[in-house]
């Protein structure tokens, strides 16, 4: 959104006794640039094969390191710069909701949460912004409301630490019996779904089932619908952390079949740092308590579920524009160029007996995210001493990753950036370290 006011906008105001905002030269060029980039994201309109040109990266170093969060193409890294010098200059004014023509905070959240909500496919007072995924997933889980001492809530070594440590929570300060069981190796699509159903079983007294759509870190795809039909079949309530799904998977968030779903919208919606989103269904609102008494807005609103506070204006304004991104290359499109750079470096390494692939064959069960183990990485220590090999010898970004039951993984996340050279640079390094903990 460009809340630099218009010129017409500055002559009604004027007109009308009311104050007028002189914008700056450079942020006037920046809105006009904006104006620019928002007109060329017509829905299917970037190639593939323009990705690379699209992004503005770090030379020198394969980057295989894109889970953390995703590097803004430049036309929304243009978008929030234009933003953040128009917070800046505006201040209170705009936040106030006072600048002419409708400009104004609330316009601008509003803005973001259709914009994610027409990205997953919902209505936008499904949609509340938050800080990041974890915040959503948060607040998500230690807010909802029908759980009494004693529930059990289940979740799995696979899902990431910051959610495993609110499902404890629930366990210390709400006397929940928290019950944690290990996915299997080779976690094929009967295993999964086998595994959950064996741990619903011996949890009767399960309320609350925390589910991780794509492994942070071994880039498992669990088959989500399946298990939230088959935890809703026996009582038990879904949250589901798709931080690593929405954007880089092509799905709808109806296709999960779940209540509850928190994600970073800064990984793969490419939008800037501290940008997160939560669904809830919207029957089901009053399933999650308000956020630490947050009485400044409506009980049912869902964004009353989001704890009060001043956040990144600027980074919550260039949503919009990272959405049109995610269309302008599609859906489809990208996770497919996603799959073929992952595709690329597995098939050519899966054969090595010294390189384990962490995810089965199965298209189903992987994206872009694979992880891998050397033969003789057993301990964190070890992983790390890959890793660091990787990066001093061969210039690659990668990442370990530890609390997988059988042991470490080093993760390889490439990102919509990222070229053949990128991952044909790992397949030459593992061939050239396979041995190196034997």
């Amino acid at each position: 959104m460009n809340f630099t006011p218009s010129r017409r906008q500055l002559l009604k105001s004027a007109a009308a006794g009311g104050p007028v905002l002189l914008a700056s030269t450079q942020a006037l060029a920046l809105a006009s640039a904006e104006t620019r980039d928002a007109q060329s994201l017509r829905p299917n309109s970037i190639a593939v094969s323009e990705l690379p040109r699209q992004f503005d990266v770090e030379p020198g170093i394969h980057n295989l390191e894109n889970g953390y969060w995703s590097i803004m193409p430049r036309v929304v890294e243009r978008a929030y710069a234009q933003h953040q010098l128009d917070v800046n200059r505006t201040n209170s004014i705009w936040a106030r909701n006072v600048l002419p023509g409708g400009a104004c905070l609330a316009a601008g959240g509003r803005e973001a949460r259709a914009a994610i909500a027409r990205l997953v496919g919902c209505v936008p007072e499904e949609i509340a912004i938050t800080r990041s995924g974890s915040e959503a997933l948060q607040m998500l889980i230690t807010n909802y409301r029908d759980l009494r001492p004693g529930d059990a809530v289940i979740h799995c070594d696979l899902d990431y630490d910051a959610m495993i440590a609110a499902m404890d929570w629930l366990g210390d300060r709400r006397g929940a019996d928290v019950v944690k069981f290990a996915m299997p190796e080779p976690a094929t699509t009967a295993n999964i779904l086998s595994a959950y159903q064996e741990v619903l079983n011996r949890t009767p007294h399960a309320k609350l089932l925390l589910v991780t759509q794509i492994s942070n870190r071994t880039g498992l795809v669990v088959p989500v619908r399946e298990i939230v039909a088959m935890a809703r079949a026996r009582g038990v309530d879904t949250i589901v952390d798709a931080a690593h799904g929405i954007a880089c998977l092509d799905f709808r968030i109806d296709d999960l079949g779940a209540d509850f779903v928190g994600w970073s919208v800064h990984k793969w919606t490419s939008a800037p740092l501290g940008t997160g989103a939560m669904y809830i269904r919207k029957n089901r609102i009053g399933d999650i308590d308000i956020a630490f008494g947050n009485h400044e807005l409506p009980a049912g609103e869902i964004s009353a579920r989001v704890p009060a506070g001043t956040i990144n204006f600027a980074a919550i304004l260039a949503i919009p524009m990272a959405v049109d991104f995610h269309f302008a290359v599609g859906a489809a499109a990208k996770e497919k160029h996603l799959r073929a750079l992952r595709d690329r470096w597995v098939n050519a390494v899966r054969g090595m007996p010294d390189v384990e692939i962490c995810v089965p064959d199965d298209p189903a069960r992987f994206c872009t995210i694979t992880s891998f183990r050397l033969k003789g990485m057993h301990t964190v220590a070890d992983a790390q001493r890959v890793q660091q090999r990787l990066f001093e010898k061969h210039r690659i970004l990668t990442v370990w990753r530890k609390g997988v039951e059988k042991g470490p993984v080093i993760r390889v996340t490439p990102g919509l950036y990222s070229s053949f050279a990128d991952v044909d640079a790992l397949v030459t390094a593992l061939h050239a370290e396979r041995g190196m903990l034997a």
